[in-house]
């Protein structure tokens, strides 16, 4: 029997940020796709509870909790992935932070860490795991970007400038490491209900994105788990530089009603 485009057998994934909302989904998303998965954040319960998820499905894992804040703390589970299987094949990158506010209330503080969690973490990330990856003439990068790396949102500058930034992070790298083996991707989910928003989608915002996105609907986290594993997959051998949208329409939408 020929192996499906999309089995991930044998492959090693790290997903930084893979404890709770979008990172958690994706990391037992790719588990059930055949994937060892190492999800991993700050929280040392978290871990260990999305970790016994993995378990359960036949996957082998590593109890490692990383801060993208610290390169040290990401060279550490790099080096421990490495140590415990050699190899790392798919690292999807999800930490997030945002805040609400208007721009010119926003202090130098909060713009600061919101960037650097989701901006130059994912920086930090790729460049640690990408030279084990470089060396073998392998591997997927895969970010976590935001209909915001498209368009504006309101009162969330600092966030919508860091999934900008996660956009052309994206292409650059694409271009860097192509000729390496590497290909680097990221997903752009729509409306997703997560701990990080779901106070402000209960609120006029919340409305307005219904409005907005054709299908009527917030999006089911499992919906990007599709799109993680095809990046991930042999499927994608020759996509890269590419931000797919999961989105039920919105990005496409002119008038919809």
């Amino acid at each position: 029997m020929t192996p499906s485009l999309f089995d991930l057998s044998g492959r090693i994934a790290v997903v930084v940020g893979g404890t709770s909302g979008i990172g958690r989904a994706l990391a037992i998303g790719l588990a059930d796709a055949g994937a060892d998965v190492v999800a991993t954040g700050r929280r040392t319960d978290a871990v260990d509870a999305v970790s016994k998820e993995i378990e359960q499905r036949g996957r082998r894992t590593l109890r490692h909790p990383v801060d993208v804040g610290s390169l040290a703390s990401l060279q550490a589970l790099c080096g421990a992935c490495l140590g415990a299987f050699g190899k790392v094949d798919i690292v999807v990158a999800v930490a997030g932070v945002t805040k609400r506010v208007p721009t010119l209330e926003m202090t130098e503080e909060d713009w600061n860490r919101i960037l650097d969690t989701n901006a130059t973490g994912m920086f930090r990330t790729y460049q640690v795991f990408a030279p084990s990856m470089i060396a073998r003439r392998s591997g997927r990068l895969i970010g976590i970007g935001s209909i915001a790396s498209f368009v504006g949102l309101q009162e969330v500058s600092a966030y919508t400038a860091s999934k900008a930034a996660v956009a052309g992070l994206t292409r650059a790298l694409s271009v860097e490491w192509a000729r390496h083996g590497v290909t680097v991707n990221a997903i752009a989910p729509g409306v997703f209900e997560t701990d990080l928003n779901k106070d402000i989608l209960k609120g006029p915002r919340g409305q307005e994105f219904l409005v907005r996105t054709p299908m009527g609907r917030f999006g089911r986290l499992e919906e990007l788990v599709g799109a993680a594993v095809y990046l991930a997959s042999d499927a994608a051998t020759f996509v890269t530089g590419q931000l797919i949208a999961v989105d039920g329409g919105l990005l496409a939408s002119g008038v919809n009603q």
